[in-house]
Parts: structure tokens; C-alpha cells; sequence
């Protein structure tokens, strides 16, 4: 039984999700998580356009460029321009 459970408190959402994410893993493959994140992409294609997609990257690029240093792009430069 759940710690907050047995002390007579309802659960809290963040471990009633922690509880419900761990069932789902052990009902479900990878194949599952590869299908509803293909359904998910799409439904999310469909919602947004192009403008939408260049918001997301460039906040995504400024949160990187706050958490990493110049070596982490030469290295990741590096990565890209051997393939």
C-alpha cells in the first residue's frame, strides 16, 4: 500500500502518476510507447503550424545555451559534421 495510503491521507498526484506510469510499463511494450508517441506527434502536427515549431526550438535553444558551455557545442559540432 501506497505510504500516503496508509497513513489515512489521500494520495497525491505526483505519486498516483508515479503508481499508474509504473502499471502501464509492465502491460504495455515498446512498441505501445512507439505508437501513442506517433499518434501524439501527429496530433500535435495537425494542432501547430510551422511558427509553433520555431517558437519551441528557439526556447529550447536559449534554455541549452544557459546550461552548457561552448565546448558542449564544439563537441556536439564535431559529432555532427563527422557523420
Amino acid at each position: 500500500m501506497a505510504r500516503s495510503q496508509a497513513a489515512g491521507q489521500k494520495m497525491s498526484r505526483e505519486e498516483a502518476g508515479r503508481l499508474g506510469g509504473r502499471a502501464t510499463s509492465k502491460n504495455h511494450d515498446r512498441s505501445f510507447y512507439q505508437m501513442i508517441g506517433k499518434k501524439g506527434g501527429e496530433a500535435t502536427s495537425d494542432a501547430h503550424d510551422s511558427d509553433f515549431y520555431k517558437e519551441i526550438g528557439r526556447k529550447g535553444g536559449e534554455a541549452t545555451s544557459e546550461t552548457h558551455t561552448k565546448e558542449f557545442y564544439r563537441e556536439i559540432g564535431r559529432k555532427g559534421g563527422s557523420n
